[in-house]
């Protein structure tokens, strides 16, 4: 596995690559790798010749409330874990190398972004698409790989994909669960057990509703108020939405149809933003 932290190294693989015909798949993260992260590069190895792993932490997703030191970074951790899931290379460049001094483009989706998490942080998917953007023009991957618990985040640049013409595959990957059933996330160790019970409650609202739909009922103000419910019996969560929305569009559904609507929730789990999502 090669390190790789300058955009001319980058551009030059790229190019090697481009010129081989190579089949490139790209993974975005920001580092603080996990389970679900492993089962993305794993995903993107099983279909494609060269796997680039980018770790940038992206100041550009962080609102200013939000502090990006708090974001946990373990540099040797995730390396062992890129290699031993298969990535070819790791692109890891400092953040000056990404925005220099004078930096000022950027690339902003603006309908798929807006609802969701794009109404509690409203310039987060412009930071998503603006690295992705530099990413797919310094990779020049065939395919881009997300997990399903970021459904958004791959409707929204599948969409800019398409609508800017750059020729990648958004490849979707399944939720990575813990036994108990809570998605994979960088904020689980961090739980105590209470904590952790807490933030199960998601993956417990998640699966009701969709049981809910297995046996018939149609209606999504009707499953959101049972996962309202369930979320409402806990002391420390604190719902920021729960939707049922179309997983390409992120627009609400009027009828739930199996298979095709989309449950995704957000919540604060005490002092911890939690995402999930689940297909009705």
């Amino acid at each position: 596995m090669q390190i790789v932290e300058t955009v001319p190294e980058m551009k030059q693989l790229a190019a090697t690559w481009r010129a081989e015909n190579r089949d490139v798949a790209l993974v975005p993260t920001m580092g603080g790798l996990h389970a679900g992260q492993a089962a993305l590069i794993r995903a993107a190895a099983e279909q494609a010749e060269i796997v680039v792993v980018a770790t940038f932490l992206n100041p550009l997703q962080f609102a200013p409330s939000e502090l990006m030191s708090n974001y946990p970074q373990d540099v040797a951790a995730d390396r062992q874990l890129c290699e031993e899931a298969g990535a070819t290379v790791v692109f890891a460049p400092p953040t000056e190398t990404i925005y220099p001094a004078g930096y000022s483009t950027y690339v902003a989706e603006e309908m798929l972004a807006k609802p969701l998490c794009g109404i509690s942080r409203p310039a987060h998917f412009r930071g998503v698409t603006t690295l992705t953007a530099k990413l797919l023009n310094l990779v020049q991957p065939r395919s881009v790989y997300f997990g399903q618990k970021t459904a958004q985040r791959a409707a929204v640049v599948r969409k800019m994909i398409r609508d800017l013409e750059f020729g990648a595959e958004v490849v979707v990957v399944p939720t990575v669960r813990d036994p108990d059933g809570l998605a994979c996330g960088l904020s689980n160790r961090d739980f105590t057990p209470s904590l952790r019970q807490d933030a199960l409650s998601l993956f417990h609202a998640l699966t009701k509703a969709k049981e809910m739909a297995a046996s018939g009922v149609r209606s999504p103000d009707r499953l959101i108020a049972e996962a309202t419910h369930i979320l409402g019996q806990q002391r420390r969560v604190r719902v920021i939405y729960i939707s049922i929305v179309n997983p390409i569009t992120m627009e609400p559904v009027r009828d739930v149809v199996p298979g095709e609507c989309l449950m995704a929730i957000s919540a604060w789990i005490d002092e911890t933003r939690l995402i999930d999502n689940m297909l009705l």
